[in-house]
C-alpha cells in the first residue's frame, strides 16, 4: 500500500494509522516532493507529482499496488490510477474530490483564502531565528491559527545548529496554490473501471454531502463513507473509525 499525504504534510503524519495497517499490509509512505525530506523544486503541479510517484513505484519495482491519498495526496492518487489504471489494485481517496473548480466559485475563494491565511502565517515566522517550538507556536497562534492546525504545521519544523528550517518549500506551494485548488481531470474510461473508496468528513466542505452523488458519476463503481463528526483531517481526528474503514474496503 502506498499512502500520500496532503499539502503541508508529509510522511510522519501517516505513521499511526500505517501502524494500524502493518500487520496486513506492506505500506510505503514517501515524502512528496516540496515536502519532508524530498528535494525542493520551483515546479509543483499535480502531473509533477504523478511522474514523482510512477518513477518511485518503478525504482521499487512495484507493478501494482493499493493507492490512498488524502486532499493533494488524493488527487495525485485519482490522476496517477487514470493514467495507469492497471498499477493500482484499489483505490482510497481521503476527503476530497477531482473535479475542478473556477476561480469564481465560491469553495474555491474560501479554500484559496484559507490556504494563503495558512502561508502568510507559516512566512511570518522566521525559522532561523527561532530559539524554540514553544516560540514558533506563539507566532502562530498570534497569526490565528487553531490549536489542531498549528500542531499539524509545525512538524514541519527541523532544528538546525541554530534555530530552525523549514521542510515545505512554501515559495513554490503559494506560487503554485491556485492549480492546486482547481483540481484533476481523470479518465472516463480508467474511472469507470476504478474500485474506489472516497472517505469524507462529516464537518468538511471539501466534499459537501449534497454533492457525493457527482462522485458516482465519475466512478460508477465507487463508495463514499463518511466519518461522523470528523473535519479534513479525518484520519488524524478519528483514526480509528478510518482504519476500519479502509480494512473493511480493501477486505
Amino acid at each position: 500500500m502506498v499512502i500520500l499525504h496532503g499539502l503541508y504534510g508529509s510522511s510522519d503524519n501517516w505513521v499511526t494509522i500505517a501502524k494500524q495497517l502493518e500487520n496486513d499490509y506492506s505500506v510505503l509512505i514517501p515524502d512528496q516532493r516540496n515536502h519532508g525530506q524530498s528535494p525542493h523544486s520551483a515546479e509543483h503541479s499535480y502531473q509533477l507529482l504523478v511522474s514523482d510517484l510512477l518513477e518511485l513505484t518503478q525504482k521499487l519495482k512495484l507493478d501494482s499496488f493499493y493507492l490512498m491519498g488524502h486532499s493533494m495526496g488524493g488527487r495525485v492518487a485519482m490522476l496517477f490510477q487514470s493514467q495507469f489504471p492497471m498499477k493500482v489494485e484499489k483505490l482510497v481517496v481521503v476527503d476530497v474530490a477531482p473535479w475542478s473548480y473556477s476561480p469564481e466559485d465560491e469553495w474555491f475563494r474560501s479554500a484559496y483564502a484559507e490556504h494563503m491565511r495558512i502561508i502568510e502565517a507559516l512566512k511570518a515566522l522566521r525559522p532561523e531565528e527561532t530559539a524554540s517550538r514553544i516560540d514558533a507556536d506563539r507566532v502562530l497562534q498570534q497569526n490565528n491559527l487553531d490549536e489542531r492546525l498549528r500542531n499539524f504545521l509545525l512538524k514541519n519544523l527541523k532544528r538546525k545548529s541554530v534555530g530552525f528550517e523549514w521542510l515545505i518549500n512554501l515559495n513554490a506551494l503559494e506560487n503554485n496554490l491556485e492549480h492546486l485548488l482547481l483540481g484533476v481531470e481523470v479518465d472516463k474510461s480508467s474511472a469507470s473501471r476504478a474500485d474506489v473508496l472516497f472517505i469524507r468528513g462529516e464537518n468538511s466542505n471539501y466534499i459537501p454531502a449534497y454533492q457525493a452523488g457527482r462522485l458516482k458519476e465519475i466512478y460508477p463503481n465507487c463508495q463514499v463513507v463518511s466519518i461522523p463528526e470528523a473535519g479534513h483531517w479525518v484520519h488524524a481526528e478519528k483514526p480509528q473509525i478510518f482504519t476500519s474503514a479502509v480494512k473493511n474496503f480493501l477486505g
